[in-house]
């Protein structure tokens, strides 16, 4: 992955030490409850509280209520930020805001390009993790409660004695590219009309990712591609993917008639540059909207555009 795509990969950066040794100790938390270096990450309905409009804030313990699931994060590596490089953070998932209910509170989707490095890897590791939780409560096995343990890190069913451990969705999406180098973008059966975006899905079992890239296009465009290339990769904890970027190019033996599954895909349409400047700049409101600086997508289309696409977005 090249230096200057890596750098448009907002939700890849981190400062952290995850600190997973520490996830072992079975008092970690009554001990970082007694440490006054302890800073809390407080998490309510998907967003994060804000000290200012592109940080996070971390607050001592005892500025929040009792009670919510914990994850530990790690230990800060920052040297930039307020609190000093060594301060162990805990995500604390609010059930109720209490007295912060009325503060700023961020989500990371509009977020996540504005944040540091340290408060970007923080948050999609605080989200990835939570999200988790939320649908692991019970034990695949039994049906029964499980038990969260190692820091968060884990939770364990009681009657088999097993531990269940996060998981990620690993997701392909696809910069398409013809012999005139113009880019395929398609529009969401989910989305407003105008928004085009790339080609994306989840990598099936026994499926290699390359393989997931020529099945997923065929299947939502109908169009042949060959030489998937690996650009690079980001976390998108919504709730809980990997997005593995590629280029592709369409197959010479087979054409660029492109034709939308119906069902996931309503609208595909090759822009060159200039066309896509025109649609997303229209005097009179854009014809075309992009992915959000945030997403890996916005990334992969700037590449192919040789840099930022000045659509206000």
């Amino acid at each position: 992955m090249s230096r200057s795509f890596s750098s448009r990969l907002p939700l890849s950066r981190f400062e952290m030490d995850r600190d997973n040794l520490a996830r072992e100790r079975e008092n970690l938390f009554e001990e970082l409850w007694a440490d006054p270096a302890t800073r809390i990450l407080p998490i309510f309905e998907g967003s994060a509280l804000l000290s200012s409009p592109t940080s996070l804030a971390l607050v001592p313990v005892d500025a929040i209520p009792h009670g919510g699931l914990r994850v530990y994060l790690g230990r800060s590596l920052s040297t930039t930020s307020p609190e000093p490089a060594g301060t162990p953070v805990v995500a604390v998932l609010l059930d109720d805001a209490g007295h912060l209910a009325e503060a700023d509170w961020g989500n990371l989707r509009t977020l996540g390009n504005r944040l540091s490095d340290r408060d970007a890897g923080m948050l999609v590791e605080a989200l990835g993790v939570l999200n988790w939780h939320a649908s692991h409560a019970f034990s695949p096995r039994t049906g029964e409660p499980t038990i969260v343990e190692k820091g968060g890190w884990v939770r364990r069913d009681p009657i088999s004695d097993t531990e269940v451990f996060p998981r990620t969705d690993a997701a392909i999406i696809v910069g398409i590219t013809d012999a005139d180098d113009r880019m395929l973008l398609g529009s969401n059966a989910l989305w407003e009309s105008n928004r085009f975006s790339l080609l994306a899905g989840f990598v099936e079992p026994g499926e290699s990712l390359e393989t997931a890239v020529h099945r997923e296009v065929l299947e939502e465009s109908g169009i042949h591609v060959i030489d998937p290339v690996y650009l690079g990769s980001q976390p998108w904890p919504f709730p809980a993917s990997l997005m593995l970027g590629f280029t592709a190019k369409v197959d010479p033996e087979h054409g660029t008639d492109a034709t939308p599954d119906g069902t996931e895909i309503l609208d595909l349409r090759w822009f060159s540059r200039e066309e896509l400047a025109a649609a997303v700049d229209d005097a009179n409101g854009p014809e075309v909207r992009l992915p959000g600086p945030t997403s890996i997508a916005r990334a992969i289309i700037e590449e192919w555009f040789g840099g930022p696409i000045p659509d206000g977005q």
